[in-house]
């Protein structure tokens, strides 16, 4: 027997699906923006907070199963759906108003791919809809402009509400600004900390960064005075950790990890991702070789109870995206393409479970150190 259809019965029965990223009802989250009943035929405004295709379908199909259940297979259903993206600034946050969300991306030991993962998941947000930046501030060895194939361009100045600001160079449709657009390719850059940290400074109060869902922060590996001045410049959203799974990285990315932990820091750790998880190699796309040990991210995540946000194989296109700047990611059907898709649904999930449930950022206090 079918429910009278009415408002009432129509909002009863919609508290009963569950949003796929937020993961809880739709009703209680206000994710139902607008509906109208005109007889037999529903109207509605759905909101939805990933641009992924399979996230809107799941979203769209969840709905529909439900009121077709409750009312009846000959309902009419007309469903629009919006895009939004989390956002919990605090009100008045000075530094980048216009952007929604900071992501630091991080690692306790050089090369496990910190830059590689940083790069192709920008790319990844943009071809899912979102506008990204991505800062360089990887200070001591900048590879962002080569990843994006941009090491010869230079920013440019324009003038915004009476003030000289540099204008990131775009790539791909990703923002990017790094120390590596100063200096000279070869040139290295011998700063002590406080220079190092200035630059850093510069790279978010004198830049015309505009409106962004998310900028992603490449951090150098280790913890020091970049981090630091990181977390007491900017509201920083939440920590994204890079590891490889053999044990010497992971005993560093620990010590990462607790950094943005210490109460002085208080930045959330949204997650750890495995880099070079197995190696694929292209003539035999079927075979994993875990060459660096297996599950060792994930065996880490249980132990410090941080979400495990998924693996990124290592395959030799990786590397030759890296090289001649076009992150593989581009390629959506590619594996690794697919690893940063889910990577990035993930990570969205897990700014929404932060935005909900934790208080809005702010710069963290960092004198005592």
């Amino acid at each position: 027997m079918y429910k009278e259809l009415n408002p009432d019965t129509f909002t009863e029965v919609l508290k009963t699906v569950i949003d796929p990223v937020a993961k809880e009802d739709i009703i209680s989250t206000g994710k139902v923006r607008y509906f109208e009943i005109n007889g037999r035929s529903i109207r509605m405004d759905l909101e939805v907070l990933s641009p992924a295709l399979h996230i809107k379908r799941k979203a769209e199909n969840n709905v529909r199963e439900a009121l077709h259940n409750a009312f009846g297979q000959d309902l009419e259903i007309h469903i629009n759906l919006q895009v939004s993206v989390p956002d919990k600034r605090k009100e008045n946050a000075g530094l980048l108003p216009g952007v929604k969300n900071i992501i630091a991306i991080s690692s306790g030991k050089g090369g496990v791919g910190k830059s590689t993962v940083s790069a192709n998941l920008a790319v990844t947000l943009v071809r899912q809809g979102f506008r990204v930046g991505l800062i360089d501030a990887d200070i001591y060895g900048p590879s962002v402009p080569m990843m994006f194939d941009v090491e010869n361009r230079r920013p440019n100045l324009v003038t915004v509400d009476g003030q000289k600001l540099i204008e990131p160079v775009e790539s791909m449709g990703v923002k990017l600004l790094s120390i590596g657009f100063f200096a000279d390719v070869a040139q290295a850059v011998v700063w002590r900390g406080p220079m190092a940290s200035k630059a850093l400074r510069q790279m978010f109060a004198d830049a015309h960064w505009g409106e962004l869902d998310f900028l992603l922060i490449d951090l150098p590996p280790g913890t020091g005075d970049i981090h630091l001045t990181l977390v007491q410049t900017v509201p920083v959203t939440g920590a994204l950790v890079v590891s490889t799974p053999q044990k010497v990285a992971l005993a560093d990315a620990e010590k990462g990890a607790n950094m943005f932990r210490l109460p002085a820091v208080n930045v959330p750790v949204l997650g750890m991702v495995e880099n070079m998880a197995y190696f694929t190699p292209d003539e035999l796309p079927a075979n994993k070789y875990y060459i660096f040990g297996k599950d060792g991210v994930k065996q880490l995540c249980q132990k410090m109870e941080v979400p495990f946000l998924g693996e990124i194989p290592l395959v030799q296109g990786i590397r030759e995206g890296g090289d001649t700047g076009k992150p593989l990611a581009l390629e959506s059907a590619h594996p690794v393409g697919k690893a940063f898709t889910e990577l990035a649904d993930r990570l969205l999930e897990e700014v929404v479970r932060r935005n909900q449930q934790a208080p809005p950022t702010q710069v963290s206090d960092v004198t005592k150190f």
